[in-house]
């Protein structure tokens, strides 16, 4: 069997990926979905609506996973154009950028009295599909949501896992942890978004703002560490095996984000 360069061993990828798959949750395009999703349903079904991080996450797994474990057979014949890896880079770095400017924009034009909506950017193309009422209508609007160079990325990434240690099934076992951090941030962001819905106080608006600037501040972070590493080789060795404290401070900005929206409603 053979060794990974970075991380060293399978426990520490697991980490690794699990924190990849909680701030996957964070991304904006799923807090986005998630917040339509739940708006659309907490008045005539609050129950549903509750579920509805879950749901359109563990669609998105059902993507995934089958995609990772296919690539995982099939990588071994296909060799990708060397500039796929720049493409996908800086259609990231462009997306995250826009998403930032996206939330801030809303932050500064939404009227204090009216809680801030997150944008993202399949939104505005998927947002007549948020409008469901049904469980199995969330799992597929999660399933379309996976389906994008990034999904291809990260099952790629697992693909790459795999063949390295020659067992396929790892593929799938990564995967799987992948879609459990998912799960675990999205479901937490539906019952948190639900929640605010169903406030209108001071409380719940200046929280929304908050969040809405974390999944700024983060995206602008992760845009910014990805051309460091795309334009200076340096800081791109120096990045290099320590994946796992990257993940670890995105998930502690965005988790201290919830604390902080908390702490600055009860001063006014």
């Amino acid at each position: 069997m053979n060794s990974l360069a970075h991380p060293a061993d399978l426990l520490s990828v697991a980490i690794l990926v699990l924190l990849l798959g909680m701030r996957h949750g964070f991304d904006a395009d799923h807090l986005a979905a998630i917040d339509g999703l739940t708006r659309y349903n907490h008045k005539d079904s609050p129950k549903l609506a509750k579920y509805a991080g879950f749901l359109f996450s563990l669609g998105h797994g059902l993507i995934i996973v089958p995609i990772s474990v296919s690539a995982a057979t099939l990588t071994r014949d296909i060799k990708l154009p060397d500039w796929l890896d720049g493409f996908g880079t800086w259609t990231s770095v462009s997306i995250l950028l826009a998403l930032a400017i996206a939330n801030i924009h809303g932050v500064l034009h939404t009227p204090n009295t009216e809680l801030v909506s997150l944008r993202g950017w399949r939104y505005r193309w998927f947002a007549k599909l948020l409008n469901v009422r049904s469980p199995y209508a969330m799992l597929a609007v999660g399933a379309l949501f996976a389906l994008s160079f990034d999904t291809l990325s990260q099952a790629s990434l697992f693909a790459v896992i795999a063949l390295e240690y020659q067992r396929w099934q790892l593929a799938l076992v990564f995967a799987l942890v992948f879609v459990v951090g998912m799960l675990i941030t999205d479901g937490i962001n539906g019952l948190f978004i639900a929640n605010l819905i169903t406030r209108s106080d001071q409380t719940a608006r200046i929280a929304s703002r908050v969040m809405a600037l974390s999944v700024a501040s983060v995206s602008i972070l992760v845009a910014v560490l990805n051309i460091a590493g795309a334009t200076l080789p340096d800081f791109e060795t120096w990045r290099t095996g320590k994946e796992l404290w990257f993940g670890a401070v995105v998930m502690g900005v965005l988790i201290a984000s919830y604390g902080l929206g908390q702490k600055l409603s009860q001063t006014n």
